[in-house]
């Protein structure tokens, strides 16, 4: 088992959770008290994790969100508070990144070792060789896309490949339970599609799904942790990230955010 597998398994007991908060700092949504400050991704960001830790398996941060704002220094002083402040709860890098060997290499570098992230999400288009770089890591995890939550998904994943037509995310999820030598592995699928992620878990075993998709996309709980759970209750980190990031507006943003996390860590717990 990899450290970040034993770490999400740790997380999801001790915590008794499958909520992956996901860190999408939007600024023009901040509450307006932070929003001239110069370090207002970071204090934005720690506020919801310090709020929010102790009902979580994981916690997500977009890249984009940081890199856009110049803030990339904010995003490695964020991973570094969250290993320091609250140990065990996994983070994972949301990066999709996908590129040729040579560069991959230079990704996983800076996902790894500049930012020191657990994981990270990995679009596989480009195959194998494209992965390997990533999976090199042996003690960090990669999450690979398979079915996402987005409408425009099925353009692709859906299509059917080989003689005998199976769907193209289907494909995917047998290509990395093949990868997955060193226990490291773990797919994305959405919770916008039901039946495709239980078909993932029937194909994949007790391999962990990141899921996207409640909350402000309107996948449901219920169906979702139906469909994805493993035999033990677990295998699941179900993402919620404007929902939670923007539950309030005011001094008391932090606060509001923890009420409506563990209000979905409750009603996703229903159902396992």
């Amino acid at each position: 088992m990899s450290k970040f597998t034993s770490q999400l398994a740790a997380a999801w007991q001790k915590n008794n959770s499958l909520l992956c908060v996901g860190l999408d700092p939007d600024t023009t949504k901040f509450p307006a008290h932070l929003r001239d400050e110069p370090d207002a991704i970071f204090e934005f960001c720690c506020a919801i994790v310090d709020a929010t830790a102790d009902l979580v398996c994981a916690f997500k941060p977009q890249i984009a969100y940081f890199a856009a704002r110049r803030a990339e220094d904010q995003l490695e002083a964020l991973i570094a508070h969250i290993h320091a402040k609250h140990p065990g709860i996994p983070v994972i890098l949301d990066a999709k990144r996908g590129d040729i060997g040579s560069t991959a290499e230079q990704y996983a570098i800076e996902a790894f070792e500049r930012y020191q992230a657990d994981a990270v999400t990995v679009n596989p288009y480009m195959g194998r060789d494209s992965v390997e770089p990533w999976l090199a890591y042996k003690n960090k995890g990669v999450i690979l896309l398979c079915r996402t939550s987005n409408p425009g998904g099925s353009d692709l994943q859906f299509l059917p490949v080989g003689a005998d037509g199976t769907p193209l995310f289907e494909q995917v999820a047998c290509l990395v339970r093949e990868w997955n030598v060193s226990d490291q592995c773990a797919l994305v699928v959405g919770a916008t599609f039901p039946e495709e992620l239980r078909r993932v878990r029937e194909i994949v075993g007790d391999m962990p799904l990141l899921v996207p998709g409640i909350g402000a996309q309107g996948g449901d709980i219920e169906a979702t942790v139906n469909a994805g759970k493993t035999t033990s209750g677990t295998g699941l980190m179900i993402n919620s990230s404007r929902a939670i990031l923007y539950a309030g507006k005011g001094e008391d943003f932090a606060e509001a955010a923890r009420k409506v996390a563990l209000e979905t860590r409750d009603a996703i717990n229903r159902y396992r």
